[in-house]
C-alpha cells in the first residue's frame, strides 16, 4: 500500500516537471520567434505649404492648396473641414480647399485629413481660418451733409468710403445724427455688438462686419426697447462696458440689460426707470463691476439733482439721498439749468449751469454711489471764459483731469482744478468746429471740421500738436468709432 502511494506520488511529480520544462520551452521559442518578424509601416505622406492660419475675407474666395508628397502613387484623397460652433461645420472634398468664405469675421479651427484610400490610413492636420471684412479696421464717421445724415468709412490707409450706408441700403438715415458708438463688451473679453448709429429721433443698428442691418439684433431704438415710448425723442446716450447703452429718452433714464447671454437677441433691449420725473439730457453714469452701476441726473422742472440705480433695471431714487453741506450749493435745489455734466478720474464731477441772468456757473461735487449715497458739494463759482459755453459747445472729459472743449472754430484744454484753459495750437483754419473725440488712450483727439477730420497730439507736454487730416469726409463729422 505504501509503495503504491509512493509510486503514485513520483508519477504526478515528473508530470509537473515535465509541464513546467515544457513550458518553458514554449516560452523561449516565443521571445525568439517575436524577434525572426519585421514590421512594415505605410510610409506617412508629406503635407509641404499648409500653413497653422489662414486671414479669409467675407464674400471672398479662400484658397488652400498644399502639396503632397511621398505617396509611392497610392490613391490619395484630401478632406476639408472648418469647424462651425452652430454644428454647420463647412466641409469640402479635394485636392486644394476653394470656397467662398461666407461665415462671419471669428477665428475658426480647422483640419485637413489626408485619406490614403488604398490602404485606409487617415492623417490629420490642424489649422486655423481668421474671418474677416474689409470693415476689419479703420473708423467709421456719422456726418451730417446738406441736412441729410451720413455714415462713411475711412481704411487704415486714409482712403474714404463716403456716404456707405446710402450706397449699401439705397436710402437714407433718420435725421439729425448725434452719436455713433461701436459697441463692445469689456466685461466679457471685448466682444463685439455692432454699430449704433444714434439720432435725434432714434436709430439704426448695423453689424461691425457688414455694416447690414444685423438679422439678430432689434435694429431700430423704436425696436430695441421692451415697451417704446409714444414719443420717442433721445437726449443723449452713453456706451456702458458691458456693451449696452444708457441714457436720456424720452426724458427718463433708459438702460439695456445685461440679465442674459450678450449673444441673445434681447440682450441690450431697453427698459426705463418708472416715476414722475423729466430729466435733463446730460448726466453722469459711474459704473464699477463687482457694485454695479449709478447715475446722476437732472431733473428738469425741479432743478435739482437726482439719484438713479441699477437694480434688475433701471431705478429712479429722485433725492433719496444725502447731503453733507448746503452752504456751497444746495444740491435739491439748484435753481438754475442744467448745460452738462462730466465726471472726471471715476470721482470728481463738474456740472454747468446757467442762471436766470444767463451767467454760467460751474458746479464742483463728489458723489459715494454705495452705501450710503452721499452727495458732497465742493465749490461753485462763475465759469471763466462765459463766452465759451453756447448750446453748439463740444465737451470731452479725460481721466487725467482734463476737459476739451470746442467752441466755434477752436479747441481748448481746460484744468477745471486750476481754471487754467489754453487754445490747442493747431490752426484749424477758422471753420466751425463740429466734432471733437478723445482716442481709447486719450493721447489723440480728432477734431472734425467741414469734410475733414484733424488729429492731434494731447500726449504728456503736446498742446495738440498736428498729426494728420483726414480729408473727403461727406458734409460735417458728427462723430467717430475707431475699429
Amino acid at each position: 500500500m505504501e509503495k503504491k502511494l509512493f509510486k503514485n506520488i513520483e508519477m504526478s511529480l515528473r508530470k509537473l516537471i515535465g509541464l513546467v520544462a515544457l513550458s518553458i520551452i514554449t516560452l523561449s521559442a516565443c521571445h525568439k520567434d517575436l524577434g525572426d518578424y519585421e514590421i512594415n509601416m505605410p510610409a506617412t505622406p508629406d503635407v509641404v505649404n499648409l500653413d497653422t492660419v489662414y486671414t479669409a475675407i467675407v464674400g471672398d474666395s479662400l484658397i488652400i492648396k498644399p502639396t503632397i508628397k511621398n505617396t509611392n502613387g497610392d490613391d490619395i484623397e484630401l478632406q476639408w473641414r472648418i469647424s462651425v460652433m452652430t454644428g454647420n461645420d463647412v466641409k469640402f472634398t479635394g485636392p486644394a480647399l476653394k470656397i467662398i468664405f461666407g461665415l462671419e469675421a471669428q477665428r475658426y479651427a480647422a483640419r485637413l485629413t489626408v485619406h490614403n484610400k488604398t490602404n485606409g490610413m487617415k492623417y490629420f492636420h490642424d489649422f486655423f481660418v481668421d474671418g474677416g471684412t474689409e470693415f476689419g479696421s479703420g473708423t467709421a464717421v456719422l456726418s451730417l451733409e446738406n441736412g441729410t445724415t451720413q455714415f462713411s468709412f475711412i481704411k487704415p490707409g486714409g482712403e474714404v468710403q463716403a456716404r456707405l450706408y446710402q450706397a449699401m441700403q439705397g436710402k437714407d438715415l433718420p435725421k439729425e445724427p448725434m452719436n455713433l458708438f461701436l459697441m463692445k463688451n469689456t466685461t466679457a473679453g471685448g466682444t463685439l455688438l455692432g454699430y449704433w448709429i444714434i439720432t435725434k429721433g432714434g436709430g439704426i443698428r448695423l453689424n461691425a462686419n457688414t455694416m447690414q442691418e444685423d438679422p439678430k439684433y432689434p435694429n431700430t431704438i423704436a425696436d430695441n426697447f421692451f415697451a417704446a415710448p409714444d414719443n420717442l425723442v433721445v437726449g443723449q446716450l452713453k456706451q456702458h462696458p458691458q456693451g449696452i447703452l444708457a441714457g436720456v429718452i424720452s426724458n427718463a433714464l433708459t438702460y439695456g440689460t445685461t440679465n442674459t447671454w450678450d449673444q441673445s437677441p434681447t440682450y441690450g433691449m431697453f427698459s426705463a426707470a418708472e416715476g414722475e420725473y423729466q430729466l435733463a439730457p446730460s448726466f453722469i453714469m459711474n459704473f464699477n463691476q463687482n457694485q454695479g452701476t449709478y447715475f446722476i441726473g437732472f431733473e428738469r422742472n425741479l432743478k435739482q439733482f437726482v439719484r438713479l440705480n441699477v437694480y434688475n433695471g433701471p431705478t429712479y431714487f429722485g433725492t433719496q439721498y444725502d447731503s453733507e453741506s448746503t452752504a456751497i450749493f444746495d444740491p435739491k435745489n439748484v435753481g438754475m439749468d442744467l448745460i452738462h455734466m462730466e465726471q472726471l478720474n471715476g470721482s470728481d464731477c463738474f456740472a454747468y449751469c446757467k442762471a436766470s441772468d444767463g451767467k454760467v456757473y460751474e458746479l464742483f461735487f463728489n458723489v459715494k454711489f454705495t452705501g450710503p449715497f452721499t452727495f458732497t458739494p465742493l465749490k461753485k463759482r462763475l465759469f471763466i471764459r462765459q463766452e465759451l459755453i453756447t448750446e453748439k459747445t463740444k465737451w470731452q472729459g479725460a481721466k487725467n483731469g482734463i476737459i476739451y472743449l470746442a467752441s466755434g472754430s477752436k479747441v481748448y484744454r481746460y484744468n477745471p482744478i486750476n481754471e487754467d484753459l489754453r487754445e490747442l495750437s493747431t490752426d484749424l483754419g477758422g471753420t466751425e468746429v463740429t466734432m471733437i473725440r478723445l482716442s481709447e488712450n486719450e493721447e489723440t483727439i480728432m477734431v472734425g471740421v467741414a469734410g475733414s477730420i484733424y488729429y492731434l497730439d494731447i500726449s504728456t507736454g503736446k498742446l495738440g500738436t498736428f498729426i494728420k487730416k483726414i480729408e473727403g469726409i461727406p458734409g460735417s463729422p458728427v462723430d467717430v468709432a475707431t475699429r
